[in-house]
């Protein structure tokens, strides 16, 4: 017998599951339905077990490098790389099993299966030992994410050519990698393994590293990395990775040449694209864009009345709160209540390589060339008390104004745990604050939230501590 729902919601991602809660909140009969796992890429082996990396290679850092300024000293330091992954998968089970007691809370099927659109209002699920079953729904979501881009012709093998997944798993180090890439997972990774000693080469085929954050962020970062001896190449195209017995050998062309670059391991980390295919959107008449990607509308609607698409797999912005936010409102517009729009262009962004970047909103060359006359306020973390002693000091908070209307049009931060100053200016510009408001709002001194406030003081003309 075919089951009936409200909502029934393929992926169980950040955008997925937390859809499906509102869903139910909102009094819909909704079940969940996910190929492998509760929480998808970002629980599991994305976002959440990457900070925990992370977190072990600040400590790791400071315990090689932090001798000198802290007062301390070692004889045979071990660092165990090892123990870091496995406190990383301790975190991820931890919040995964927490998703799945949220999916009993709220009286949501969970699924696990691969799904298939066989109508507009039909899904088939096929478990792990063939057996299918489907699920009648009044409406669809499509949260499947997205999967990692891969040059032609390069080969994945899981152990000397890896993408994020196997990279996030392995419990050794490789002693040189190349870094195909330089987005987020690009420079993350380059921050974990640079910290434990690894040899790390970026290559990049734009002009600047983290290409998409503002350039003076990318020659902030650059300049950091290169302190921390690693390598980035900029403008490079890999053109050939080829496996040998001890690693890869990397072919790089660029203005200056050709070479091939040897290292233990290679990291594919160009992008993403959406994962739309072999779940039936064809066969039923779902529209995609010329990425690949699920054609929406604000509502998070396709074209096929009763089918909706969130997260990755419509391209948008693929970041995990994203997908939550535009979950959210998908099933406020299956239920019919009041909602938001989103605008995708002011979603907040967030690096957590070291320094952190943060940023939302228009570049400032973007502001310029849309006409906007631009005010820039802009402090150093190296005159903020609290990024001083934390020994944090690189970096900075620029903010980004329209000078007729005062409105905030962006903000672009690299320095110590920006990515948790962030919100302040994303609400400012969702409540249409101006620069005068923020660098009025009083600061806890000494915190590191007081460079928004110097910056801010800065865009209205009267900067205080610089």
């Amino acid at each position: 017998m075919t089951e009936q729902y409200d909502v029934v919601i393929i992926g169980a991602g950040p955008g997925g599951y937390v859809a499906a809660i509102r869903a139910s909140q909102l009094g819909l009969k909704t079940a969940i339905i996910d190929k492998e796992w509760l929480g998808g890429v970002c629980l599991n082996v994305g976002c959440i077990p990457s900070k925990s990396l992370l977190k072990n290679a600040e400590v790791a850092h400071l315990l090689r490098t932090g001798s000198r300024t802290f007062g301390f000293s070692f004889d045979n330091l071990e660092l165990d790389f090892g123990s870091a992954v496995k406190r990383s998968r301790q975190v991820s089970n931890r919040l995964t099993k927490g998703v799945g007691f949220l999916m009993k809370k709220n009286n949501i099927d969970v699924h696990i299966g691969t799904a298939k659109l066989t109508a507009a209002d039909i899904v088939s699920i096929t478990d792990a030992e063939g057996q299918t079953q489907e699920l009648k729904a009044k409406n669809i979501i499509i949260a499947t994410g997205a999967s990692p881009f891969i040059i032609p012709g390069v080969e994945i093998d899981g152990e000397k050519v890896v993408t994020y997944r196997e990279a996030i798993l392995q419990e050794k180090l490789p002693t040189s990698v190349v870094i195909v890439g330089s987005g987020a997972i690009g420079v993350e990774f380059a921050t974990v393994w640079n910290a434990y000693g690894v040899d790390v080469t970026i290559v990049e085929m734009l002009p600047r590293i983290v290409p998409l954050e503002d350039e003076e962020v990318s020659t902030e970062l650059a300049k950091a990395f290169k302190k921390e001896k690693i390598t980035a190449l900029v403008n490079a195209k890999v053109e050939e990775i080829e496996t040998t017995k001890s690693g890869v050998k990397v072919t790089v062309s660029s203005e200056d040449g050709q070479q091939i670059i040897e290292a233990e391991q290679a990291l594919m980390a160009i992008g993403f694209k959406p994962n739309t295919q072999g779940i039936g959107l064809e066969d039923v008449g779902v529209k995609l864009t010329e990425r690949g990607a699920i054609e929406i509308d604000e509502r998070m609607a396709t074209n096929l009345p009763g089918v909706w698409a969130i997260g990755d797999v419509t391209a948008k912005l693929m970041l995990a709160h994203v997908g939550s936010a535009q979950g959210i409102i998908c099933a406020e517009h299956i239920a019919g209540v009041e909602t938001i729009t989103l605008d995708y262009e002011m979603m907040p962004r967030a690096t957590y390589c070291h320094p952190q970047v943060a940023s939302f909103g228009l570049t400032e060359a973007q502001a310029t060339e849309r006409g906007h006359e631009v005010k820039v306020g802009r402090f150093p973390f190296q005159a903020n008390g609290k990024a001083l002693g934390l020994n944090e000091s690189a970096g900075w908070v620029k903010i980004i104004s329209d000078a007729k209307y005062g409105e905030i049009l962006g903000a672009h931060l690299i320095g110590p745990e920006v990515t948790e100053l962030l919100p302040e200016l994303t609400i400012a510009h969702m409540m249409e604050l101006t620069a005068a408001e923020i660098a009025r709002n009083v600061h806890a001194h000494p915190t590191l939230s007081e460079a928004l406030m110097e910056a801010a003081h800065g865009i209205e003309g009267h900067a205080i501590h610089i």
